[in-house]
């Protein structure tokens, strides 16, 4: 791609926000409420380099650090968590491409994936399989010429419009990673609407029946796509959801200073009662922690030490936890307000309580961090 058609690209978290506070958070509500990202909006984060900025120029990108990744996707998060939820899941099919990819697709699948050209989802859970992996139902059998894939992926964020599926299949040797096109036979999309949160991130069930596809498919080594492409990628989105999530934190510290500031109780307004200064204090206090955990998953991150994953990990707990704490606090700050379309924090609150649960629960998190304590005690933290 030539420099030309790059300059306009967004390289750092400054350049970012200005475009979520010109393009994303004034129609928020506006995607909430239609249940879905418009496809102009889609095109204009293609013109920014959006999609996933983190691949090398060479391929369309903006081959951004990872700890700017994070600051990006941190500012699309205070914008919307539909929006960032969309690139999230295209961002952990696009890097498993890049790092396990073969040179043939590498060479088909990067530069679309990079410009957006092409968008994708990462579809693992089932109707009956969440957390736990290991027990996917849906198969993949080897037949002359490729493979055959039966089964059906459920919550596929994107999974409405994607172009390209990284599906996840149960095979003779383990779990095999496929990369499905959207338009094969067989194929079938369907949307999940109605849910509480992040409700324009174009959900979908997809049921895949007798889908072939050919040898070229399988990412990664035959069997062990469980235990590296699928964790790579899951890794991923974990550090977006972290950096996204102290978006909402921010989003809520900016929705809550204005209210504060404009809400007058007794004469005097709401920013001046002690109460009111303690949630805004703890508002600022978790944001900052949040950015300094996930920038530091970010810099290990780009210097490949094996690290990196437990502090992900630790990342993205404290900020998903974190954000629905505040969004509850933001809630509440704004009294009936709080409940209505009228104001952003309704939303916030809706969209925070998913991040507990996408990429990995609390729950599994606890069990994780913990275990790991265990086993290591302090060393290494």
């Amino acid at each position: 791609m030539s420099a030309v058609a790059t300059t306009a690209y967004i390289r750092d978290g400054a350049t970012a926000r200005r475009f979520v506070d010109e393009y994303v958070r004034p129609r928020a509500g506006e995607f909430d409420r239609g249940g879905e990202v418009p496809q102009d909006l889609a095109d204009r984060m293609s013109e920014h380099g959006l999609w996933a900025p983190f691949l090398p120029v060479e391929v369309g990108a903006s081959g951004v650090d990872m700890v700017t990744f994070g600051h990006i996707h941190e500012e699309i998060g205070r914008g919307c968590s539909s929006v960032r939820s969309l690139l999230t899941v295209h961002a952990m099919v696009a890097s498993a491409v890049h790092r396990w990819g073969d040179l043939a697709q590498r060479e088909r699948w990067l530069p679309p994936l990079a410009t957006g050209k092409a968008t994708a989802a990462f579809c693992l859970s089932e109707p009956e399989v969440g957390s736990d992996a290991t027990r996917i139902t849906t198969t993949a059998r080897r037949v002359p010429g490729g493979w055959v894939i039966d089964g059906t992926k459920k919550w596929i964020t994107g999974g409405r419009r994607a172009d390209v599926l990284l599906v996840f299949a149960r095979i003779d040797q383990g779990i095999g990673a496929f990369l499905v096109p959207r338009r094969t036979p067989g194929v079938s999309v369907s949307p999940i609407d109605d849910i509480l949160g992040t409700r324009a991130s174009m959900l979908a069930e997809i049921t895949l029946d007798q889908a072939e596809v050919g040898p070229d498919a399988l990412l990664g080594p035959e069997g062990f796509a469980g235990g590296m492409v699928m964790t790579a990628a899951l890794d991923i989105g974990r550090y977006s959801v972290a950096a996204g999530s102290a978006g909402i934190i921010a989003a809520c510290l900016d929705a809550s200073t204005d209210y504060t500031s404009r809400r007058v109780v007794r004469d005097s307004p709401l920013r001046d009662f002690q109460l009111i200064q303690a949630k805004i204090t703890n508002m600022v206090t978790d944001l900052h922690a949040a950015r300094l955990l996930y920038e530091r998953a970010g810099r290990l991150k780009a210097a490949g030490e094996a690290a990196t994953v437990m502090a992900t990990w630790i990342a993205k707990y404290f900020a998903s936890t974190a954000a629905v704490r505040h969004a509850g606090e933001a809630v509440q700050i704004h009294g009936a307000n709080g409940f209505t379309a009228q104001y952003p924090v309704e939303r916030l609150f809706r969209d925070a309580k998913v991040m507990e649960i996408i990429e990995g629960s609390t729950e599994i998190q606890q069990i994780t961090i913990a275990g790991h304590a265990y086993g290591r005690g302090t060393d290494g933290w």
